[in-house]
């Protein structure tokens, strides 16, 4: 009887350690999901610009009372000012490399004026721009790291004002076509959403003007010639569109 009894737990608990191992276990949870700059994307940007318009007058002979002199006359116009705009594109991430094309466009409050005889002022204003061009870098999980060029687009207002014989404002507008280089830094605050910093340089070429038409003298046209470069820096945001990267579910 006292075997019995002794025997009597023993198998009640092999029976409930049976129970317990018959119990299939949880799976681990899965995967967190793989971010990926992949995709179509929209946003805005703004900043603050500085440029460089190298001018060079070229006075053929005295210009009635205005310019009575000839030669050469040349200086540095410095135009800066605010800048902010849109920008869409797409991204494609193979492994840890990304690349993409961008296209932008920006409103701008840029100008600087100067005078450049001492009865003759120029004001130089850029208040639209835009670009298209491809962005290449290395993703580190949700930062990205990038370099960018391509075409810059900008349209140009060179404003000429003359106080003698007498007041005579003249507007030259023009598009130019130049090209842009620069780079920055992105980073995704959630599967859609990202901020970005960028630093931009961009060189608009050379191009000509021929300003006060009705003073010319017999010895020709007053000519001016600008070479027109800019520095950018802008903050920016940008929604990507799409679901979310679906998790890795592993077999078992």
């Amino acid at each position: 009887m006292r075997r019995q009894l002794l025997l009597a737990p023993i198998g009640a608990l092999a029976l409930a350690g049976s129970a317990f191992a018959a119990e299939p276990l949880p799976p681990p949870p899965p995967p967190a999901p793989i971010f990926t700059w992949t995709g179509i994307y929209i946003g805005g940007q703004a900043g603050y610009a500085w440029g460089q318009d190298s001018v060079s007058a070229f006075f053929p002979g005295p210009f009635l009372s205005a310019f009575p002199f000839f030669g050469t006359v040349s200086f540095t116009d410095k135009p800066e000012g605010f800048i902010g705009g849109g920008h869409v594109g797409y991204n494609l991430q193979i492994n840890q490399w990304v690349a993409g094309i961008e296209g932008t466009v920006d409103g701008t409050t840029i100008r600087k004026g100067d005078f450049f005889s001492p009865f003759a002022r120029l004001q130089t204003r850029t208040p639209v721009e835009g670009s298209l061009g491809i962005r290449v870098g290395v993703a580190f999980d949700r930062v990205l790291i990038y370099g960018r060029g391509g075409v810059a687009f900008a349209g140009i207002q060179d404003f000429y004002t003359t106080a003698v014989p007498f007041f005579i404002n003249e507007e030259i507008s023009r598009s130019r076509t130049g090209w842009t280089v620069g780079g920055g830094i992105q980073y995704a605050l959630t599967d859609n959403w990202s901020i970005r910093g960028e630093y931009r340089y961009s060189d608009f070429g050379h191009f000509d003007d021929y300003p006060f038409a009705v003073l010319v003298s017999p010895s020709g046209s007053l000519f001016v010639q600008h070479h027109l470069t800019q520095n950018q820096v802008q903050f920016g945001i940008s929604y990507k569109f799409g679901a979310p990267p679906a998790p890795v579910v592993a077999k078992y």
